[in-house]
């Protein structure tokens, strides 16, 4: 049987040695389709996962993105005794330079990536569940690379933190919110006069407004824009266009399409008046957390007003009215996510070698993550990097 054949539906017995474990079997399934079923269960509230491992969302990842990459669905489900499922791990497999990794699924589009968890299950499992359930993957995988883990998700602890583990590349800029705290408690009065003061430059023209994108319309008018000038903002700040990849366009209109709940899978605010688009924030929710993806403002002049600082103040003050408790801006340090976000978010890199050949790989990817973390963290290195990246291209 080939591994592509084996991958399709695999149960393994977890190992005698793991009998304290309640993981009694494996599945690794390679087509989302035959998980779905599952997946989708563990969504549902009472179960622990992030709004980033929705199925809608990697689902088409994998199908557009994903594929052209050479990633290859490897999705783990676990399971006790009377066939419950416990947890399912949303992984894609990659293979180069001889070494087998399985990621989670999502790559450059995740902000933070976990399993989906029974959360009873995850709050007592041990270090014998997590043998059982990597013992398995090892006739098909040499090493599991799982970045950007949270160290917590809504105040539960993530089981894989017990694993061996160091800080992720780049920090994820948080802000926490107090449910029915006054406006101030997120933003400060200050900061927020000189927004108004902003505003009233805006505030004339006609049919200025704040909204989230309710209908189709609304949706792909916003992306067809946000397609057009994000291109000629990254060129303008040399940075390379993530969204011209194969398939990234289509995987980001398909989940801002997909209904889920009263919003979408990712959702998309903005700022626009009758004659211009002024700015966008999109991001997914999930009632307590909100966490942007992608965001672009106007080339026009209106740029000068910070519209993309006064659109974030709406959307702050909208979750905190529905009582959400935290907003994240996504991975990195830019300066306006200072202005919004005093704390960072605990998230960590694990990388477990499965095989003998996993163990060299495993060393390789965490020496070479903390050497780009300890350039991120140090000004001169980071420019200097800066340099020789646009120099070469």
């Amino acid at each position: 049987m080939t591994m592509a054949a084996a991958m399709q539906s695999r149960t393994a017995e977890a190992p005698a040695r793991s009998k304290a474990s309640r993981i009694a079997h494996v599945d690794i399934v390679g087509d989302p389709g035959e998980a779905e079923p599952v997946w989708r269960a563990l969504e549902e509230p009472g179960h622990l996962s992030t709004p980033y491992q929705r199925f809608d969302l990697l689902s088409p990842w994998q199908r557009l993105v994903g594929s052209h990459e050479g990633a290859r669905p490897f999705i783990v489900i676990a399971y006790d005794a009377e066939r419950r499922p416990l947890l399912l791990l949303p992984l894609s497999l990659r293979q180069s330079h001889g070494v087998r990794t399985a990621c989670f699924m999502g790559g450059k589009h995740t902000t933070f990536n976990m399993g989906l968890w029974n959360a009873e299950f995850a709050a007592q499992a041990e270090a014998a569940d997590l043998d059982a359930l990597f013992a398995p993957l090892r006739e098909h995988v040499d090493v599991l690379a799982l970045a950007q883990q949270p160290l917590r998700w809504h105040d539960q602890q993530n089981p894989f933190a017990a694993l061996p583990r160091q800080s992720s590349i780049n920090g994820c800029p948080l802000l926490a919110m107090e449910p029915g705290g006054p406006p101030a408690s997120r933003i400060g009065n200050s900061f927020r006069r000189r927004l108004k003061s902003k505003e009233k430059k805006l505030q004339p023209l006609a049919g200025y407004r704040y909204h989230l994108a309710v209908t189709d319309a609304d949706v792909t008018r916003l992306l067809d824009w946000f397609f057009r000038v994000k291109p000629a903002r990254m060129a303008e700040q040399k940075l390379p266009n993530v969204f011209a990849e194969p398939g990234v366009e289509q995987f980001i209109r398909g989940a801002c399409l997909t209904p889920r709940g009263e919003g979408r899978v990712i959702d998309i605010h903005a700022l626009e008046c009758d004659d211009e688009m002024i700015a966008i924030f999109a991001g997914v929710a999930d009632g307590q957390r909100f966490s942007t993806m992608f965001n672009t403002y106007t080339m026009s002049e209106h740029a000068r007003y910070s519209p993309g600082l006064i659109l974030m103040r709406y959307i702050i003050d909208r979750y905190a009215e529905r009582g959400y408790r935290s907003l994240d801006l996504g991975i990195g340090s830019d300066d306006y996510k200072r202005m919004f976000c005093k704390a960072d978010e605990d998230i960590f890199d694990s990388f477990v070698p499965l095989t003998s050949r996993g163990k060299l790989a495993a060393m390789a990817m965490s020496s070479l993550n903390h050497g780009k973390r300890l350039v991120k963290q140090n000004q001169m290195l980071f420019d200097l990097a800066q340099r020789l990246r646009r120099a070469f291209g």
